[in-house]
């Protein structure tokens, strides 16, 4: 099949599933929200029971993350997401201000278009089928190429949920064959609603620039200020506990850690005792070119990668147990590569005189 027969049968299949999620959200914007919650709770209820199947399958498929970090993540992406959001009124009036003479009335917006990552291909998929139907819409999925099947597979089980409750089939779907082509006929569908874009720039600029409303969750860079009356031991703790999770492929895993001058030598062999190896000059320059791209942007053959093997690629020999890279820097930008988002377990380190530097 030449690229461009692909890319038929991929834009044939998106206008099929969108078809199909809008019969199915018209038949949904009839339910009660007692219904819409019995719905729901199903789709919570065997999400959470396939948290392990759902972590092991992405693991294999993608070669990014630790399985039992994933099972937290799916847990989290159900139950937790639906005890936060259960008792939400998402049908019909929901306040009523006489005084200022408004009311609020919940009215679904159709089918969404929701954009799943490489890095968190499950989980994503799972909570945005949850909220989705939770407000009354159907919503469908293109996945990111190297996680398709695990991302079909969490769409599938969170359909057959919502099927066993009692709700039309086609709410929640996914494209098989995924093309970029495919993924633009589904953005700019005029049958689409609404965006659900987690990923790269590239495309959370795509979902903004749809003329549709869109809701991007993209790349993190996110700093930890370890301050001089903090408790280092425990900072350290924290910061190595959130980069390490997952090989550090959360959004929101530090990046860098700036501290102070009076607490450096304390904080490094706190760093360095549960698990940080701080880089050499040659050994920096090494991490660098494997981490970050010519170009810019991170290399995907390090994300969610074990700091060992990162290492290993860098030619870097690190002692056993070692369980994140730190380089030292001065400064940040373009010629400070991995003062970038790095999505594994390496943190620039800065050290200044004081909290204002800092």
């Amino acid at each position: 099949m030449t690229h461009h027969d692909q890319d038929g049968v991929a834009i044939a299949a998106v206008e099929k599933l969108v078809q199909k999620a809008n019969a199915a959200q018209a038949g949904l914007s009839g339910f009660s929200q007692q219904d819409v919650d019995r719905v729901c709770e199903r789709m919570a209820r065997l999400g959470f029971e396939s948290a392990n199947k759902l972590a092991i399958m992405a693991v294999e498929e993608t070669g990014i993350g630790i399985v039992r970090d994933k099972v937290v993540k799916n847990e989290f992406a159900t139950r937790t997401v639906w005890n936060h959001i259960k008792n939400l009124r998402t049908v019909g009036f929901i306040s009523d201000d006489p005084a200022r003479r408004v009311s609020e009335i919940a009215v679904p917006l159709g089918v969404i278009a929701g954009l799943l990552p490489t890095t968190n291909p499950t989980s994503t998929a799972m909570f945005k089928a949850l909220i989705a139907v939770k407000s009354r819409n159907s919503i469908v999925f293109s996945p990111h190429p190297r996680a398709a099947r695990c991302s079909m597979e969490a769409a599938r089980i969170m359909n057959a949920a919502a099927v066993e409750a009692g709700a039309p089939d086609g709410l929640v779907s996914c494209l098989e064959t995924v093309t970029l082509e495919a993924t633009d006929a589904l953005i700019h569908h005029k049958l689409v609603a609404a965006i659900l874009a987690t990923g790269g720039t590239a495309m959370v600029r795509a979902a903004y620039s749809s003329g549709k409303p869109a809701f991007g969750v993209g790349p993190g860079n996110v700093p930890a200020f370890i301050e001089r009356t903090a408790n280092v031991r425990q900072a350290a703790a924290d910061i190595l506990a959130s980069k390490t999770f997952d090989n550090g492929t959360v959004c929101a895993s530090e990046q860098a850690i700036v501290t102070e001058s009076a607490i450096e030598h304390e904080l490094l062999g706190e760093l360095e005792a549960q698990g940080a190896y701080l880089c050499d000059a040659q050994e920096q320059a090494a991490l660098e070119r494997v981490v970050i791209r010519p170009g810019g942007g991170v290399n995907p053959d390090v994300v969610g990668k074990s700091a060992p093997y990162i290492a290993s690629l860098a030619g870097i020999r690190v002692p056993e147990g070692v369980r994140a890279l730190l380089v030292r820097y001065m400064g940040v930008g373009p010629e400070y590569p991995l003062s970038a988002e790095k999505l594994c377990p390496v943190l620039a380190f800065y050290v200044e005189k004081s909290w204002e530097d800092a």
